[in-house]
Parts: C-alpha cells; sequence; structure tokens
C-alpha cells in the first residue's frame, strides 16, 4: 500500500471495526456505513479522506479488510469487530488444519485455555502457515499452533470464512490446539 494511503487505512479500520462513533457514525446491523457519512466524519475528524484516497485504501489493502456494497454507496469492515455487528456469517468446511500465528509469550496461557476473541467478535485463524506467521510476528516472537478444524467440525463447532478469506472461530478450546513444530524463524 501507498505510505500515503497508511494512517488513512488505519483511521478507515478504526471507525468501522472499533470507535465509529470517533467519525459520527452509526453502522448498521451488518457492520455497514454510508460512504457519504463516513468521509464527511473523517474530514470532520480532521483526517484528508476523499472518494479518491478511500478508493485507493480498499483496492490496495493487501489483507482486502474492506468492501464495498454492491452498489458502492456503503462500506464496511469484513472482520475484526469489537463492536457488535452481524457480518451474516455461515459456517462453512475448513481444511482439515488450520493455523493461530501468536507471541511466545502467551503460549502457555493459550494452551491451557484456548483461543478466546477477547475484545472482538472472533478468533482469527490462518488457512496457511505463512499467514500465521505473519500474525505472530506482529505480537513478538512468533510461535505458530495447528487448529484441527476437522476436529473441531465434527464435534459441531463453527468455522467460518470472512469476505477478505479470514477464518473466523468464536472460540477455539485448547483440545484443538497443538504447537506447530516449534517457534518460526525470527
Amino acid at each position: 500500500m501507498d505510505a500515503a494511503l497508511v494512517p488513512l487505512s488505519k483511521f478507515v479500520s478504526l471507525v468501522l471495526r472499533h470507535d465509529p462513533a470517533r467519525a459520527g457514525l452509526r453502522l448498521d446491523e451488518a457492520g455497514w456505513a454510508d460512504v457519504d457519512a463516513l468521509l464527511a466524519g473523517a474530514v470532520a475528524a480532521g483526517v484528508p479522506l476523499t472518494r479518491e484516497r478511500l478508493d485507493a485504501v480498499v483496492e490496495q489493502n493487501e489483507k482486502r479488510r474492506f468492501a464495498f456494497s454492491e452498489d458502492g454507496t456503503r462500506i464496511r469492515a469484513s472482520q475484526g469487530h469489537s463492536v457488535a455487528v452481524d457480518l451474516g456469517l455461515v459456517p462453512v468446511p475448513a481444511p482439515d488444519v488450520l493455523f493461530h500465528g501468536t507471541a511466545e509469550r502467551t503460549l502457555d496461557a493459550i494452551l491451557a485455555t484456548g483461543l478466546q476473541p477477547r475484545g472482538r467478535q472472533h478468533v482469527h485463524l490462518s488457512g496457511d502457515r505463512d499467514t500465521a506467521v505473519a500474525v505472530g510476528r506482529r505480537h513478538g516472537r512468533p510461535v505458530i499452533l495447528h487448529v484441527d478444524a476437522r476436529r473441531m467440525q465434527d464435534d459441531g463447532l463453527a468455522l467460518y470464512r470472512s469476505a477478505n478469506g479470514v477464518w473466523l472461530a468464536d472460540a477455539v478450546p485448547a483440545a484443538y490446539l497443538s504447537l506447530a513444530d516449534g517457534h518460526a524463524p525470527s
């Protein structure tokens, strides 16, 4: 992403996932916000967001964090909300194994209690090890966990896939977790 867009992307992420009031927004029950209201709210908050810049933020975000409605008049975050929204996710079959990247310092607690969404609505999981390593690195020395997604689903626990391909779970009990292959390289 163009470096000039990074602060704008962070602002859009903040207001669409965690603090819509920061831009004077109200998200509907599915997490959608009116694009014009977002643009006006950003400017009022001192953030120089134009439609062209917003389009670039959505298009250039490698993680595809945001999506426009079909008519382009509304926008929402694809996942990662700490505010209550219903993204309309339905359980879908997952690969046998998913991955979770975390910091080494959190490993003992996670293996004891499982993965909890904490301040978010869902636990985020990765479909591949490389993505999990990148996520874990953001929090410190990465540790990669295998999530026995097959057994979770066989036991009746739902897994979802967000619009941007991130795997989501309401929680992952410790019984479905194992250390992947030791610590990822730093």
